[in-house]
């Protein structure tokens, strides 16, 4: 794994998003991985060392996440901010010639995913959506907006984790080691000893705005073209059933793979939600 940095900017100013990259860097096909509202590249470390053989792997840290810069405008936290900003990273993967780009995007990575996808000229060859579709309702929106950008501090490295077991639960089941390096990668020690996430809690300001509403994506997923493949947790709240079943009979078509006993969001560190991103994305190599 090696880690880069590409500049972009936004209304107000220039920041750096910070990436992650596996693999071959002279490989025609790239993957890119794009992390959920809260959370961060290296989310992805498990799917990215079983895709790394096949493929040259990219995953970025969106604004405001992990080791990227934060924006100077918390209004300018969306998707049109997050959309311009993987525009200037596929601009430099493709700076040296043609790639074949496949996307992996969890919750608001899929959103992302979907926003490029229907473009015209897309260079988007496969999608896959994590536990992510064309209607969020607006409960799961309340549901995230009870936690994110409060910005807590915990006084050890144990509490932190804890807290992180508590308020991801619909993960589904996870081993020790598993939490640890969510945890690890997803939170930061203060200078007075104490922990808090790492991320700006200026995110949370869409959530602040106005009264949760449910958001349509459909009028972006009907435009899509290329292949797609649709992740559900059985229990997950943000992307209901019924949603997921008229995903498969529209736009793309997605092919839908549930996994039970997970709600919101699939962490692609199972070995079956591995099994399911990499048999889909490699299978054009093996036919």
């Amino acid at each position: 794994m090696q880690s880069y940095t590409v500049q972009c900017i936004s209304p107000t100013g220039l920041h750096r998003m910070h990436y992650t990259e596996w693999g071959a860097r002279d490989n025609p096909r790239v993957v890119v991985c794009v992390h959920g509202l809260t959370r961060n590249c290296r989310d992805f470390d498990a799917l990215a060392q079983a895709l790394e053989k096949d493929f040259r792997v990219v995953c970025p840290d969106i604004v405001g996440r992990g080791q990227s810069g934060w924006l100077l405008d918390k209004q300018q936290y969306g998707l049109a901010q997050y959309a311009a900003d993987i525009t200037t990273l596929l601009a430099r993967l493709t700076a040296d010639g043609e790639r074949e780009i496949l996307w992996v995007g969890t919750s608001m990575g899929g959103m992302i995913g979907m926003v490029l996808s229907c473009l015209p000229q897309s260079p988007i060859r496969k999608l896959v959506l994590n536990d992510v579709g064309t209607l969020i309702p607006k409960e799961s929106l309340e549901r995230i907006g009870k936690y994110v950008g409060k910005a807590p501090t915990f006084k050890n490295y144990e509490e932190t984790v804890a807290y992180v077991r508590a308020v991801s639960a619909p993960f589904g089941p996870l081993t020790d080691a598993q939490w640890d390096h969510l945890t690890r990668h997803n939170a930061k020690q203060t200078p007075e000893g104490q922990w808090t996430m790492n991320y700006d809690p200026g995110i949370a300001m869409p959530f602040q705005k106005e009264p949760h509403v449910d958001i349509e994506m459909w009028p972006y997923y009907d435009r899509i073209a290329c292949p797609t493949l649709l992740l559900r947790g059985e229990d997950s709240d943000l992307l209901l059933k019924d949603t997921a079943i008229a995903m498969t009979q529209r736009g793309p078509k997605a092919k839908l793979v549930e996994f039970a006993g997970v709600g919101h969001a699939p962490m692609l560190m199972a070995n079956d939600q591995i099994l399911a991103v990499t048999e889909f994305l490699t299978s054009k190599l093996r036919t």
